[in-house]
């Protein structure tokens, strides 16, 4: 493979990374629908950025930082704007924000720390990930179809609140687990 080819993952990522403040700024701006087509080239790229690291063997460092900070920055970006508009609840924009600023700060404290727990995402934290980009694309989907009002957001809005507390909750057992190992050692 070429030189240009081994970058191509994070090139995709550093697209994502751009990504997030387009689509609030076409959402702020009344272009639901290219804020959609956005959204949606931003979820293919993270497939595509992950399957050619994975497969022609391209994973970086760098790689595996910003891929996570490009997701979290788009899904922050998104949720802040929806709510903005009106269209996502705070309380739910406020639970999303708050399981990632939680999740960080448990990294730190493990790093700081030192504890011994492996810093992997746990199945209900990719669960959790998957209900809030479906409620954005779902959320997006009804605002470019004129339809925002369709009470199947509220409940969607719910079904995502309660994934995201499980993550949190999962998360936050992990670390009280390595609290609580640390303090017999």
């Amino acid at each position: 493979m070429s030189g240009f080819a081994k970058h191509l993952p994070n090139l995709l990522t550093g697209l994502r990374l751009a990504s997030a403040p387009a689509v609030s700024l076409l959402l702020i701006g009344g272009n639901d629908r290219a804020a959609l087509g956005i959204f949606a080239l931003a979820g293919l790229s993270d497939a595509a950025d992950g399957f050619l690291a994975k497969r022609f063997g391209f994973a970086t460092r760098f790689g595996q930082y910003l891929d996570p900070a490009a997701d979290k920055l788009l899904m922050l970006a998104s949720y802040l704007t929806l709510t903005l508009l009106g269209v996502a609840p705070v309380w739910l924009t406020a639970i999303v924000i708050g399981r990632d600023l939680a999740i960080v700060l448990g990294v730190v404290l493990v790093s700081m720390l030192q504890l011994p727990v492996q810093v992997a995402p746990l199945f209900v934290g990719k669960l959790s990930t998957a209900f809030q980009i479906g409620y954005v694309a779902l959320a997006l989907l009804l605002l470019s179809l004129g339809l925002v009002s369709w009470s199947g957001l509220q409940v969607a809005a719910i079904v995502t609140a309660a994934a995201t507390l499980a993550s949190w909750v999962g998360y936050g057992n992990l670390l009280l687990v390595a609290l609580r190992g640390r303090e017999r050692l």
